[in-house]
């Protein structure tokens, strides 16, 4: 692999100021930068898409180098859309079934997926503990971010000094729901109907990244930071499942956030 194709990926990823800050590699990959064709152009990170297995393994070299670890470092759950998040701290020989991760081990990277759903990265930079989180509006209700910071607390980390970043997410604006999707979220937590706008008719607009940052700051965490990126609203960046269904495309690429401690 060379350093000009390891800079395919990492060039076009984004960075959040507040992990910048605390001193860890991380990335928010972008869809470009890779070398899938079609729908899944280009850098596409679903080993579970209908991709060509070949183009998903030499996306993931890529963004593995641009965060300096080995391919086989990258660790990616086997996401469910669930709460269960694990501690980490050696590379898998098998990907778990869960949502989040953490580990204090230095040489690997943690890494989720997302095309709509929040992809959150987490760092206690004083303890030396990172981890990451796939939530999206299930996981996030079932609780994954804050089984996320218990297995961090479980490594070392204080709650309170541990910042997060959540990387693009589906906006408000373009994440329209039914009732009944409105009435799960009222019956677990009457204070969550502020994240709900109305829409047409019955119908209304969630706010997941606000959802996620009222969990974290609930959960008491010392700092957090939203992106404010749009998945469905930006083809040019970012895969959305949304923005395939309304165009009956027959599957869709997975956009990685991943983390490493320096």
């Amino acid at each position: 692999m060379s350093g000009e194709q390891a800079e395919c990926a990492g060039g076009a990823a984004l960075r959040a100021p507040l992990l910048e800050a605390a001193g860890v590699r991380h990335a928010f990959f972008t869809r470009r930068g890779g070398v899938s064709e079609g729908i899944y152009a280009t850098l596409n990170g679903g080993a579970g898409s209908a991709d060509s297995p070949a183009a998903v393994g030499e996306n993931k070299r890529r963004m593995a180098r641009a965060l300096a670890v080995e391919p086989e470092d990258l660790l990616i759950p086997y996401q469910i859309h669930s709460a269960e998040a694990v501690s980490v701290s050696t590379r898998w020989s098998e990907r778990p079934r869960c949502d989040g991760a953490a580990t204090r081990t230095r040489g690997l990277a943690l890494g989720v997926t997302g095309a709509d759903c929040g992809v959150a990265l987490f760092c206690d930079p004083d303890a030396g503990v990172i981890g990451a989180a796939h939530a999206g509006w299930k996981g996030a209700l079932e609780g994954v971010l804050e089984s996320t910071l218990a297995r961090m607390e479980d490594l070392g980390a204080t709650r309170s000094a541990i910042r997060v970043a959540l990387g693009p997410t589906i906006a408000q604006d373009s994440y329209e729901v039914g009732p009944e999707f409105r009435d799960r979220f009222a019956a677990a937590d009457a204070d969550s109907v502020r994240f709900f706008r109305p829409g047409a008719g019955a119908r209304a607009h969630f706010d997941l990244p606000g959802y996620i940052g009222a969990r974290l700051a609930r959960a008491g965490v010392g700092a957090f930071e939203n992106l404010g990126l749009d998945t469905y609203a930006d083809e040019t960046r970012f895969y959305s499942f949304r923005r395939a269904t309304h165009r009956k495309e027959p599957d869709f690429g997975r956009l990685v956030a991943a983390i490493a401690l320096s």
